[in-house]
């Protein structure tokens, strides 16, 4: 449609039928009959769902086409509906995590992952995805820390951008693509004690200098979404906060697409305590600028008296009704309604062999090697390996978000290791992967855990690694202790898996743990035991190949931590970019009192951010600067050359992180402003340099102005946020 077409339809409609365009209702409140169950309960009535202008979590080509069908054939204006949907990782071919994403530091990766996702998406008849998430996250106790891509800003921005790209290409009318929702906003990441849907404190210089980054990364790159979050800023619902929405979000930041509630969030406004009933939640959503009302009955039911009543000027429901249809226009419905759908499509792209095996080189470049004394990895061909642990033959590895894949799609490890050749009898279970008796409590579905012998496994595996030259460990978390709602206030390994490593310890020191996770972890017990630490996150569907090459030195890792790994649970939230305190620490905790610290451990992580081991070494030469003064409107360079000083090839990644040494508000001890990947032969160097500008020092100063300010600045360069590797330059 042209805009002056759009123009005219919205005219035309009615009261209740704008209304109705705001409103997304969720798969199971389309019963086709009689209402019952939750939406009966919110007197979700049949004509709501006739007058509803999009639909959540209903996908497949057969079932889109025929309810697309039968809606517009019922509509009075014949609007087609818009189908959304939560893709975060992959639809039916599973990607890592975004967490493990983030480890890559390759946003083209992340990338690839989100147009082959559209792909398959979009086949299924899927318009929206909610992804991508850009929050901020520096607690390893918030479970949704498996949906970012990590504690840094600058790298988080890089990673969602790529996303919207993947997913929305040039032109959202190009066939395979969908557009991109951007969440959580804002401050979601930062719930106070980790635990999901809590209240977030953070002071306006830290909002737009830390967590308000990624989500402009995002817009700027053409996001054609945003969702509200489900906490409180400054003590105002995001829902309900008309300065963070219209202020920031649409005049700061310049979004000016369709603004989506998470689920239920409206009529979440009531036990918020900011609104009395439906009605008051409605109207300060409307108000705020929140385009549509997800899964709750305050728009369907209140607007139209709302605007009756005078209360609600219907200027603002025609301000979210025109921004509705306008992305529907974008998405070619009005000439498609059908776009994309096609069940030959279906079959020939999902979990395809094109997919799959980028699935794989995405999870290959995931992993992160934490420990590997006495080169313990790669195996060796030859060698006695004995398998164990409960995660060798799970197909629970694809992450807790993967609502629309297979489980048994996903390749266990057992089965990649089978292929190469490895017996049946090097395997054992050793224990499940949480304790007999503990009930999982799914947020998507329920996971009957398998009932075993624990004894008996646990004697089988102990007899097994006492006859073998190694053992692989293959432990982890279930992959619901992570995802919406899994805030945990422990985060060491389950107590079963535990035990199994103390028993294999006993027989057998030669321990590679390959660590299953969605979250860092408490590894402190692993660190004590193991010899390898091999994290491979939730890997998806190719996780099981892409785990047995990298064991045997096919591939080396080559991931770099996008989320520090605390010593203790006791330390988070942490992250690696904080201020310096007016007595910080150095040295041993143990021995200096008066300074910022622990009695009783350290401050700094077990595992820092950037951190990753290869299967060789690398030796960095000092920070050399092309100048010790860098100008306005100037360049200096920043270079360092790496050397390969091991005997096998391996990637490097590069890390530039900056310091303003004196500002008129605390600057950050350091901060990544750069990175890059670099492959070198053994004895093989490469001189690698950064430019440096003055846009890249500017901060919030003391005024809440963004600039940048004289004096001194130094530049790390080196292989993790720990680096001491440094130089120092003025800006002038």
């Amino acid at each position: 449609m042209t805009t002056q077409e759009l123009r005219q339809l919205l005219s035309e409609l009615s009261l209740e039928e704008k209304i109705g365009q705001l409103v997304q209702m969720p798969a199971y409140f389309q019963s086709g009959g009689h209402i019952t169950g939750p939406a009966g309960e919110m007197g979700i009535t049949n004509d709501d769902l006739r007058l509803a202008g999009s639909y959540l979590s209903i996908v497949g080509a057969a079932d889109v086409e025929k309810l697309q069908r039968e809606y517009m054939a019922n509509h009075p204006h014949h609007i087609p509906l818009i189908f959304m949907a939560d893709i975060i990782n992959g639809y039916r071919t599973v990607f890592p995590i975004p967490l493990a994403q983030g480890c890559t530091f390759q946003p083209e990766l992340a990338e690839e992952g989100a147009r082959i996702a559209a792909k398959e998406a979009a086949a299924s008849g899927v318009h929206v995805t909610f992804s991508p998430m850009a929050d901020l996250v520096r607690d390893a106790r918030w479970g949704r820390v498996m949906e970012s891509t990590g504690e840094d800003k600058y790298l988080n921005g890089l990673m969602a951008a790529a996303m919207v790209r993947g997913y929305q290409g040039a032109d959202l009318k190009e066939k395979g693509r969908i557009a991109a929702c951007l969440k959580h906003f804002a401050g979601y990441g930062a719930p106070e004690g980790g635990r999901d849907y809590n209240t977030v404190e953070l002071s306006p210089r830290t909002l737009r200098e830390d967590y308000l980054p990624a989500y402009q990364a995002a817009i700027d790159a053409g996001c054609e979404m945003v969702m509200t979050s489900f906490n409180t800023l400054d003590r105002v619902p995001s829902t309900a906060n008309r300065w963070l929405m219209r202020d920031i979000l649409r005049g700061e930041m310049g979004f000016d697409s369709v603004l989506i509630s998470d689920w239920g969030a409206v009529m979440e406004l009531i036990p918020h305590g900011v609104a009395a009933d439906f009605a008051q939640a409605a109207e300060l959503a409307i108000r705020a600028g929140v385009d549509m009302d997800m899964s709750s009955p305050c728009y369907t039911h209140e607007l139209k008296r709302l605007v009756e009543e005078g209360k609600v000027p219907e200027a603002l429901i025609d301000e979210s009704c025109w921004r509705v249809l306008a992305l529907k226009n974008r998405l070619g419905l009005f000439e498609n309604p059908f776009r994309d759908l096609s069940r030959d499509d279906e079959a020939a792209l999902l979990l395809c062999a094109e997919h799959r095996a980028a699935a794989q080189r995405c999870a290959e470049n995931s992993f992160v090697l934490l420990k590997n004394d006495d080169q313990a990895l790669p195996l060796a061909s030859d060698a006695k390996v004995a398998f164990i642990g409960p995660y060798v033959d799970s197909h629970l590895t694809s992450g807790a978000w993967s609502i629309f894949c297979d489980d048994t799609d996903a390749i266990t490890l057992r089965t990649a290791l089978r292929q190469r050749g490895v017996p049946d009898e090097r395997f054992a279970v050793g224990c499940p992967i949480v304790a007999p008796g503990e009930t999982i409590l799914g947020f998507q579905k329920d996971y009957p855990l398998p009932e075993i012998d624990a004894e008996q496994a646990l004697a089988d595996a102990v007899a097994l690694a006492k006859s073998s030259d190694q053992v692989v460990l293959a432990l982890g978390e279930h992959r619901e202790h992570t995802g919406e709602s899994a805030s945990r206030g422990q985060i060491a390994l389950p107590d079963c898996q535990l035990r199994l490593l103390d028993a294999v310890a006993e027989v057998n020191p030669n321990i590679t743990v390959v660590l299953y996770c969605g979250r860092p972890m408490d590894l402190r017990a692993l660190q004590d035991k193991a010899k390898a630490i091999l994290v491979v996150w939730m890997p998806g569907t190719e996780g099981g190949p892409a785990i047995a090459r990298t064991l045997y030195g096919d591939c080396a890792p080559s991931g770099r931590l996008s989320m520090a790994f605390p010593w203790c649970v006791a330390q988070l939230p942490m992250h690696y970019d904080q201020l310096s305190t007016g007595r910080p620490y150095h040295g041993d905790h143990r021995a200096i009192r008066i300074s910022s610290k622990y009695l009783d451990m350290p401050n700094r992580p077990l595992y820092p951010f950037g951190f990753g081991l290869t299967y060789t070494t690398f030796a960095y030469s000092g920070v050399a600067l092309s100048a010790d003064k860098l100008t306005r409107g100037g360049e200096i360079t920043a270079s360092v050359r790496v050397t390969n000083t091991g005997d096998r090839p391996g990637t490097e990644t590069v890390q530039l992180y900056l310091r303003d040494l004196v500002g008129s508000v605390a600057r950050p001890v350091r901060e990544l402003k750069g990175f890059r990947r670099v492959t070198l032969r053994p004895g093989e160097s490469a001189d690698v340099a950064f430019a440096i500008t003055e846009e890249q020092l500017r901060f919030y100063d003391i005024n809440m102005d963004f600039v940048s300010e004289p004096g001194g600045f130094e530049v790390f360069i080196g292989p993790d946020s720990a680096s001491e590797n440094k130089a120092t330059f003025r800006l002038v």
